[in-house]
């Protein structure tokens, strides 16, 4: 089997406030157990990243349009329910937790410092949205000379159309695009 040392698999977002986006839709949480676990069996860094603030939102400009409405609703403080990890995907002692104050996983966070730490220059991509974590990560750490592959089915969006051309048309142009059960059958043959 070939050592996975400096691979991560990074899980955006999927924190309770967003999930429940997709609440009547359970079955589409499975590819990202399926990829967790399968991580996990060939000794793949998982990284949970999320997006909360400090209590008080300082972090929010009231320029920033995305996030600028949360300042004033309120509910996306870091000990708040809605910034917690989802319970289909809770992260094991050792597996660390990243907390963004932006879209990007790298903006206002530590895991630039993390994986530079870990010395992992291949990154597998998935999360909530294709959109907005997913494409904004996937820009920034293509720019940073990582290696990538995101999990076209271990992203969601709100919009199927914008997920599709996202995964068919643009990520394809920086990333290696594989469905889960792809991934863990490279995984298996590597």
């Amino acid at each position: 089997m070939s050592s996975f040392n400096t691979t991560a698999l990074l899980v955006m977002d999927l924190q309770n406030g967003i999930v429940s986006r997709f609440a009547d839709q359970v079955a589409v949480l499975e590819p990202f157990r399926k990829a967790v676990e399968a991580a996990r069996q060939h000794n793949i860094q998982v990284i949970y990243v999320r997006v909360a603030f400090r209590e008080g939102y300082p972090e929010i400009s009231p320029n920033n349009k995305s996030f600028s409405a949360h300042a004033g609703s309120g509910g996306m403080s870091e000990s708040d329910g809605a910034t917690q990890i989802h319970v289909s995907v809770q992260p094991r002692p050792g597996e660390p937790l990243v907390t963004k104050r932006r879209v990007s996983a790298f903006s206002g966070s530590d895991l630039e410092v993390l994986l530079r730490g870990r010395q992992i220059d291949t990154l597998i991509l998935s999360g909530i949205s294709t959109s907005g974590v997913v494409l904004s990560t996937l820009r920034e750490a293509a720019d940073k000379d990582f290696r990538l592959t995101v999990l076209s089915d271990a992203c969601l969006d709100m919009d199927p159309e914008v997920h599709r051309v996202l995964a068919e048309k643009v990520f394809p142009r920086q990333a290696e695009v594989l469905t889960v059960d792809a991934w863990i059958n490279a995984l298996r043959n590597s």
